[in-house]
């Protein structure tokens, strides 16, 4: 579907605000504040807008073969891979289009066989664990479960010892009523447990990672014969991404991507966000994984001063329930384990051929080092925008103090946006990578960050120029990293015991064969 710039609008306000917009060619200053000035207009336009937050619908898809991911039409050819041609409207739109979808959409359904939950066995009650997306997972994994264990489902209780400190509650973030509302056919979901069996002993229980069907019905179910209520410590990994039976991966895929909708407030502001993005044209977001914790947890320290870097390293050092300590972080960067820096991602955007006047949403928390690391991203692309700069303080006020309903929003617009780019694999880049797959394949771009480091390292030692040779190699390597179906990747070869299941590709990034049907009509 091609994409298209809004005519002129009508209106003072308006036309005003199309004029500034207008003189996003003419130079990063004049772009960077026309922008800016542009957003408020919006902002003071638009605040009182709380439409609904709406996923588009998935699009036309062509045949491809199943087991790798294939290159757009537009960069199949030797002659048609360069990007950087945008001084056209056509090889600009170039740019944004998605990479065929073969024709797959969700297919999530229960099978014939499918019953509704039958009589309970007792109660499970969930403490997830990790940031918003580890604990999304954790939920799905967790309603999964429930299901196995013909158990009530306590609304789980989020995580509020981590790092971030949230003292959010689930309705907070997500949609109570609608979750316990959409699993009524799979699960008895309750808000809270009875009265009664409040103060009752509970089994505790660590539930083995990713674990299987026999595990729960082997080992966990027999623990009813002597409580009512089963208590999971943590959720995180705790289901088989590969190999389990096909209605119970289907549950998995309606609850993450389905059930586990953000409150409406989250929804509404998050929508309104789209809107503002939207404004300025097609809009790339940038998962920009270079914040404190990030840093700290993966020992990355490429570009930062001594006394960062000695910063963060006590910061790992006093975080008890990070087990590594002692990290090389020149290792971890060539093995492509480190977040790409701001600058390199700004190198990388210009070698695919995004022009200056591209829209880039940040996605992300307080950026390590603040302004002094974004000069080279913000110099080359000025229109950087992110939530606050989006939206007003007011607007922001309500979720500013929690770091997980702040991260929802992010979680929002980058689901939304033409392009997703995260600048390393974490787990919003994974959740979000999967949420657009269920959507229609949206363009997500994947950076080959081992392969990236090592060119950057040869621009940086004067071996290699910026320019259409660095241009052509970073765009073929990423030919077929866009984001098309293929078949979930399962475990490194030569890896054992936990190792293994670390290294397949997480259910949630990639659900598909399991959630996926290929349609034998066209689909948009």
């Amino acid at each position: 579907m091609a994409l298209r710039r809004k005519g002129r609008p009508a209106g003072r306000r308006a036309a005003v605000r199309w004029w500034l917009l207008s003189l996003a060619g003419t130079g990063a200053a004049v772009t960077a504040a026309a922008a800016l000035l542009a957003v408020a207009l919006h902002v003071s336009a638009s605040a009182s807008s709380g439409a609904p937050y709406r996923l588009a619908k998935p699009r036309e898809a062509e045949e491809m073969r199943w087991e790798q991911e294939f290159a757009p039409p537009q960069l199949a050819s030797p002659h048609s891979r360069k990007l950087d041609g945008a001084t056209d409207d056509a090889a600009e739109k170039r740019l944004w289009l998605p990479a065929p979808s073969r024709r797959f959409v969700p297919c999530v359904s229960p099978s014939l066989e499918y019953k509704r939950p039958g009589k309970s066995r007792g109660y499970l009650l969930v403490h997830t664990n990790g940031g918003l997306n580890q604990m999304r997972a954790g939920i799905s994994d967790m309603v999964a479960v429930a299901r196995i264990l013909n158990a009530t489902l306590i609304i789980p209780e989020l995580d509020k010892k981590s790092f971030w400190l949230d003292k959010s509650n689930f309705s907070d973030v997500f949609d109570e009523a609608h979750f316990i509302r959409s699993l009524v056919n799979d699960v008895k979901v309750e808000k809270k447990l009875p009265n009664e069996l409040v103060k009752a002993p509970k089994s505790v229980r660590h539930f083995k990672s990713w674990s299987g069907v026999d595990y729960y019905q082997d080992e966990i179910s027999p623990l009813w014969e002597h409580r009512q209520v089963i208590r999971a410590a943590k959720s995180d990994s705790r289901l088989a991404n590969n190999f389990l039976p096909p209605d119970i991966q289907k549950l998995r895929c309606r609850a993450f991507f389905q059930a586990l909708r953000y409150a409406p407030p989250i929804e509404a502001l998050g929508n309104l966000l789209v809107e503002r993005m939207k404004s300025f044209g097609p809009y790339i977001a940038l998962h920009l994984r270079y914040e404190k914790d990030m840093l700290a947890f993966s020992g990355c320290t490429y570009g930062l001063s001594q006394t960062e870097s000695d910063e963060l390293s006590s910061i790992r050092e006093g975080t008890t329930y990070w087990k590594v300590k002692d990290i090389d972080p020149l290792e971890q960067r060539s093995d492509g384990h480190c977040p790409l820096t701001p600058k390199e991602v700004a190198m990388f955007l210009s070698a695919l051929g995004y022009p200056s006047s591209t829209p880039v949403y940040i996605a992300a928390g307080e950026i390590y080092g603040g302004e002094s690391h974004m000069v080279e991203l913000q110099s080359r692309f000025p229109i950087l925008m992110n939530k606050e700069k989006l939206a007003s303080a007011e607007e922001l006020r309500p979720f500013s103090k929690y770091a997980s309903q702040m991260a929802a929003l992010d979680y929002i617009v980058s689901v939304e946006s033409d392009v997703f780019i995260p600048s390393y694999s974490g787990n919003m880049a994974r959740a979000v990578a999967g949420h657009r797959r269920f959507h229609g394949h949206r363009k997500t771009v994947i950076p080959d960050r081992k392969a990236l480091v090592r060119l950057f390292d040869k621009v940086d030692s004067g071996l290699l120029n910026e320019g259409d040779v660095l241009s052509q190699m970073i765009t073929e390597m990423h030919r077929k990293r866009q984001g098309s179906p293929r078949k979930r990747k399962g475990p490194v070869s030569g890896t054992k015991g936990s190792d293994r299941f670390r290294s397949e590709e997480a259910f949630y990034e990639n659900p598909l064969p399991d959630c996926f049907c290929q349609s034998k009509d066209n689909y948009s």
